[in-house]
């Protein structure tokens, strides 16, 4: 069995949230040994680099490219899943290992990752996002025709539920076709025809259903949530909270008692604003929204005591991009290391799989990402990325295996 040693690089340690010297030793994969003058059959000279866990992001839609929403509808059905695999590739090549899919990837694309047919990131899939009639994943328009990003498919099965009886059923489908956990709006969104992300969506008795019924499948809820939409999820047992405006202090109060997670989704923001700059062609209402006031509850968050876990919620910004989200979380007010953690050891622990991801650990997987630099220094880091291991094989190299 071959040993290789990836030595004298600036490990960041999750944990101790510090970044030290070390040598890391890998064996069929998995990471065997952290510490000084380690021997092995092969060496990666990590001297003068920076060592990152694999990083893990909570938040994108792989099967989706680009922020014009009436553009994309217009593509051919299939063509989503040939730029998904290039959206994971992209993903892959960033330094992240592992992603969380907040609605578009099904079950083959899953298991091609698995089996190794397309390079990219593991994955959890959601499959698709329950909707209320005409909530935020409703693809209906005022015109009456349907404009619908996610149209369903044999694994992708349509979402727009109403009762509880309804929302039974639909994570029961849902759970069938291959869903790693149960996505849902509780609250209006910006790009939608429907209402603004004040608008709470769904009742208690139909979000404590969805938690019910996604419990007895050994499954967790996210929710796209905003205001009270958000509070009324936190109330009901969501596991964590997309996106998170307007959040008041007895939402974040909750959150921190119940151990409920914030995905704050800050690039998305960023890519809208400059999506419209570009001249995307939004709806008047739509930008409207988008150009809304609105207020980040990260820094207040913080504060509360609230989790925070990385999400991007790309292609809203790029795929392949998704480590702006770290330089946004220390602007709103978490600290380097903190942020790198949100995006490693407490991404893991959202997703449960701490046991085998989120830090440079024996017994864990062995994905690596090597950085120029200082790996405690966020900014840029997205540019910085020398190489990315998964599971202690190189997946990407600078310059050798460019993603267009």
């Amino acid at each position: 069995m071959k040993r290789t040693v990836f030595r004298g690089g600036t490990l960041f340690d999750a944990v101790s949230l510090t970044a030290e010297s070390a040598d890391i030793a890998v064996e069929n994969g998995w990471i065997v040994d952290v510490g000084s003058g380690l021997d092995g059959d092969e060496e990666v000279d990590c001297t003068g680099r920076g060592v990152l866990p694999g990083l893990i992001d909570c938040h994108v839609h792989l099967t989706m490219t680009g922020s014009d929403v009436v553009e994309s509808a217009q593509q051919p059905f299939s063509l989503q899943f040939y730029e998904g695999a290039r959206n994971m590739a992209k993903t892959l090549a960033a330094g992240v290992t592992t992603v969380r899919d907040a609605a578009g990837a099904d079950l083959g694309m899953r298991v091609a990752q698995e089996r190794g047919l397309i390079p990219g990131p593991r994955m959890q899939i959601s499959l698709n996002m329950l909707s209320q009639t005409g909530g935020h994943g409703d693809p209906w328009w005022p015109s009456t025709c349907v404009l619908d990003l996610l149209p369903p498919h044999p694994g992708r099965p349509p979402v727009i539920v109403d009762g509880p009886e309804e929302i039974r059923r639909k994570i029961r489908e849902l759970v069938r076709a291959g869903a790693d956990v149960i996505k849902v709006a509780t609250s209006g969104g910006v790009v939608s025809s429907g209402a603004g992300p004040r608008i709470p969506h769904f009742r208690d008795d139909e979000i404590s259903m969805m938690v019910t019924e996604a419990a007895a499948a050994g499954l967790h809820v996210m929710a796209h949530a905003h205001g009270e939409g958000a509070k009324a999820a936190v109330r009901n047992g969501v596991r964590s909270i997309e996106h998170g405006h307007f959040l008041d202090d007895e939402t974040l109060a909750m959150m921190a008692e119940r151990g409920t997670w914030l995905v704050p989704t800050l690039s998305a923001g960023v890519g809208l604003r400059q999506a419209i700059e570009s001249g995307v062609p939004y709806p008047e209402h739509i930008v409207e929204k988008i150009q809304a006031p609105s207020e980040s509850s990260v820094r207040r968050a913080v504060d509360a005591g609230v989790r925070i876990a990385m999400g991007t919620d790309a292609p809203l910004y790029p795929h392949g991009e998704n480590l702006l989200e770290l330089e946004l979380l220390v602007e709103h007010g978490l600290s380097p290391a903190d942020a790198l953690h949100a995006a490693t050891l407490s991404a893991a622990e959202l997703m449960g799989l701490e046991a085998t991801l989120g830090s440079l650990t024996p017994g864990k997987r062995a994905d690596l990402v090597v950085v120029d630099g200082d790996p405690l220094d966020v900014h840029d880091l997205g540019k910085r990325v020398l190489a990315v291991y998964q599971d202690g094989r190189a997946v990407h190299v600078a310059d050798r295996d460019p993603v267009s």
